[in-house]
């Protein structure tokens, strides 16, 4: 394209934006091709863990009870994506584990990020996201947070209470029956092993 009069211009290839990782200085997106679309899952796809996202039509967890939900304020920062957090004295170590979090005020207020860990020190709160932020955390800054899922079907009963929604596949076999071989001993009825 001619940036000078951009009616100038010339179609060379046609695709669509795949991964964009963001550096200090610039970003590098991903081009993939119109064949990119072929190797896409289409349908369901077995699995043990649950494929949906927590808190969708499909789950049907509702992420605004507070019994999932929290405000907080960052306390003291421990490094560029973890720091300590009041307001969330109420709940174990683990609970926002995989969950996400909305920044409310500071630098980064209107962002979400994810969290990677959530763990509780001496009855103190340390969070840790799984990415740095745009721009640095400062002490102070508040956000809503919410509880996380770790796709597992004991998860799905225990903390949340909706086995009945779970959309995993817990109970197939893995790999393991597959790699196995016959013996001598016999066996081989098709009982559990």
């Amino acid at each position: 394209m001619n940036w000078a009069d951009t009616a100038q211009r010339v179609l060379m290839r046609r695709g669509a934006i795949g991964q964009i990782r963001r550096g200090r200085l610039a970003f590098v997106a991903e081009v993939r091709s119109l064949a990119h679309v072929l190797g896409q899952t289409v349908g369901r796809t077995f699995q043990a863990s649950c494929d949906v996202a927590l808190g969708d039509a499909r789950c049907g967890v509702d992420l605004e009870d507070p019994t999932f939900k929290s405000s907080g304020v960052v306390v003291d920062l421990l490094r560029d994506r973890a720091f300590t957090a009041s307001g969330l004295g109420g709940f174990d170590a683990g609970w926002f584990t995989f969950g996400s979090l909305d920044w409310t005020s500071g630098a980064n207020a209107g962002r979400r990020t994810e969290v990677l860990g959530h763990d509780v020190t001496d009855g103190i709160a340390v969070l840790t996201l799984l990415e740095a932020p745009v721009r640095a955390i400062a002490e102070g800054d508040a956000f809503v947070i919410r509880a996380g899922c770790d796709k597992r079907l004991a998860t799905c009963g225990t903390k949340f209470a909706n086995t009945a929604s779970f959309r995993g596949f817990p109970h197939i076999p893995g790999q393991d029956a597959v790699l196995r071989y016959a013996t001598k001993d016999g066996g081989h009825e098709g009982a559990v092993l």
